[in-house]
């Protein structure tokens, strides 16, 4: 049996953030008195502890006027264990977009939806219909765990799935916040549960094993300050990585007997993808495996994790402030042995696991019981009507129809489940009717990408992201086309800062803000994101895409015209390395260019001699103005003198 936790954790000079925590009242202040003030936006402290009940203050950036106030608007994000969405919470969410957002929703990367545009006189009205409709918003943000994620596939003839989903739930009532601030504030103290903890979480978090409990506190498992930063929990089975587990804070890994007994969890901690760029000492990490756990021990182990986390994480430096810099500065022995003093007895060696794949479950599938569910691409997230693709539409009806549950999956798509197999027919000719591809119509390079909403709405957005991925990747594809390689496709994930909401440092090719414009480059993870890529290029103007990536796809494709197997983008910008790369970059001469489609335009293409091209983009620099508007301005004022 390992010894109790003796080391006593050390006095930090704490953030301002962190008094803000301790004067809220456990999550109460100033947003309970704030709410009542006929004003479109809360004060720093207040928007500070919003986060916690799941909500974002934001201002529409394409609206700012200078000299005028901000147009404030709310963002709501749902807390969903698992990506669950029951069919009367979903068209609760369909309408409150309607009715008091923009009209859209988004599915995001950690299974949850969220609603854009919401005012301020509107956040009570909108926060106590998802609750009273199934729904909750509680902990989806803020310095706590965040929603815990599982795969979406509703397998019934695979045990290991349903224990992953279950737990998934369990360890999200866990470590949900025990504070009444919630209740009190939306609902006027009516307290609407949804379903009924399980006996056990309960017990887990009555007992306090060497010292993961905080005696006589509103918040046993968080104390008065909460967590250091936010915490992000997973849990899935072997070989299925469709939650990006080595992306999170903790992720456990279903292990089960021959016989399909659930027997215990590997346990994997220490990821996190936030970084801030010229700032070396944030960066991206995957977890390490930590070691395996019985059942019945996991939930004391969960709370061993979170109290290691929340007595020795970083509260003075918030950049500083997740727990993989506690993994990186300590190392995983000394990580464990805390681990162990808080966990009461020694984690054991981790169970050996088949190789992880990336799964994203699109299409039809048998759900193993009779019925069937349905995998539908959402392109970036984004659950909306534009001309004649009717998505929206689409859902309410079907889901209206039917009355099916959804899971959303950690890649912003959906799963429709419980479908009867007579009822396939007119969901499919729904879907058609409405515009909607189906899975093999859908580009590749489409279907494994994923974006950040950025623009115009998110206060840390560099540049854009949701609104220019698409054209983006059609400019991926010219150029793909150009070289000869029309049938390839690999993982492109795209931020409009470096926090990295879209997880772009497991992608492929990750494309990270950098300036207006500009964004980073990273290259080199693998296609089941196992793997961190690293920064190719620190910043590249977003019209030097094709020439930057020309490049490197006319190496790749010589290299695979010499290797007996196929090999991945990824794999193979690892595999030869960055000099390589670089070196066959900068001697790389490109052959005419065909134009590239963007927007469903020609995009043609015009050769500077390279001392103009330095020029150009020093003036570009200079002005703070793309490269083009420089050339149009340029080439305009030419044709006008003539």
């Amino acid at each position: 049996m390992a010894k109790s936790s003796t080391q006593t954790p050390p006095a930090q000079k704490l953030s301002k953030v962190e008094g803000i925590k301790e004067r809220s009242h456990f999550l109460r202040e100033p947003v309970a008195s704030e709410l009542l003030l006929d004003t479109t936006h809360f004060s720093e402290d207040g928007v500070q502890i919003l986060k916690f009940h799941g909500s974002y203050q934001q201002d529409n950036r394409d609206n700012r006027v200078k000299g005028q106030e901000k147009d404030y608007q709310f963002m709501l994000r749902t807390r969903s264990p698992g990506g669950f969405i029951p069919a009367q919470l979903y068209l609760t969410l369909d309408k409150l977009s309607d009715e008091y957002g923009n009209g859209t929703l988004r599915a995001t990367t950690r299974q949850g939806f969220q609603i854009h545009g919401i005012l301020k006189k509107n956040l009570k009205t909108v926060m106590a219909a998802i609750v009273r409709n199934m729904g909750s918003t509680l902990g989806a943000c803020g310095d706590l765990n965040r929603n815990v994620m599982a795969p979406p596939a509703p397998f019934k003839n695979q045990v290991a799935y349903d224990y992953a989903r279950t737990y998934a739930n369990n360890v999200a009532d866990l470590l949900t916040p025990q504070t009444g601030a919630y209740y009190e504030i939306w609902l006027d103290g009516e307290k609407v549960l949804s379903g009924e903890e399980a006996p056990e979480v309960k017990a887990a978090r009555q007992r306090n094993g060497n010292g993961t409990l905080i005696a006589s506190n509103e918040e046993p498992i968080y104390g008065t300050h909460y967590m250091p930063r936010k915490f992000k929990c997973a849990v899935t089975v072997p070989g299925d990585n469709s939650v990006d587990l080595f992306s999170q804070d903790v992720s456990l890994v279903v292990i089960t007997n021959k016989k399909g007994k659930l027997e215990g969890f590997n346990v994997y901690a220490g990821g996190g993808l936030g970084r801030t760029h010229n700032k070396e000492e944030t960066f991206a990490r995957i977890a390490d495996p930590i070691g395996y756990v019985d059942q019945a021990d996991v939930y004391d182990l969960i709370k061993a994790i979170v109290a290691t986390q929340r007595d020795y994480g970083d509260r003075a430096n918030r950049r500083h402030s997740r727990m993989k810099y506690l993994l990186h500065d300590w190392g995983v022995e000394k990580f464990r042995q805390q681990v162990e003093g808080y966990f009461g007895k020694k984690i054991k060696p981790l169970k050996a696991l088949p190789p992880f794949e990336y799964q994203d479950y699109l299409g039809w599938h048998d759900q193993g019981d009779g019925k069937l569910f349905f995998g539908l691409s959402i392109e970036n997230g984004r659950v909306k009507d534009e001309g004649s693709f009717k998505l929206k539409t689409a859902l309410r009806k079907i889901v209206e129809t039917y009355q099916l549950p959804i899971y959303l999956t950690p890649n912003q798509n959906l799963l429709l489940c419980d479908i009867e197999p007579q009822q396939q027919r007119e969901i499919q000719a729904i879907l058609d009717r409405s515009g909607i591809l189906k899975e093999t119509e859908i580009d590749p390079l489409v279907r494994y990408s994923m974006a950040c909403p950025a623009l115009p709405t998110c206060g840390l957005a560099i540049t854009e992201s949701e609104r220019i991925l698409p054209s983006i990747l059609e400019r991926i594809r010219a150029v793909l086309a150009k070289v000869g390689l029309e049938q390839e496709h690999f993982v492109v994930r795209m931020t409009g800062c470096p926090n990295g909401c879209a997880r772009p440092y497991l992608a492929e090719l990750g494309l990270v803000g950098s300036a207006p414009n500009s964004y980073q480059v990273w290259l080199g993870a693998d296609p089941h994101q196992t793997r961190l890529s690293a920064p190719y290029i620190e910043r590249m103007a977003e019209d030097d895409l094709e020439a930057t990536l020309e490049p490197l796809f006319v190496y790749f494709k010589q290299e695979q015209q010499q290797r007996p197997q196929p090999e991945s983008f990824g794999d193979f910008c690892h595999r030869v390395g960055f000099d390589a790369l670089r070196q066959f970059a900068a001697t790389y001469q490109s052959a005419p260019a065909a134009p590239a489609a963007t927007n469903g335009k020609s995009r043609p293409r015009v050769s500077l001699a390279p001392s103009t091209y330095e020029r150009l983009k020093e003036a570009a620099t200079t002005q703070g103005k793309p490269m083009t508007e420089l050339v149009n301005e340029a080439i305009e004022a030419y044709l006008r003198d003539r």
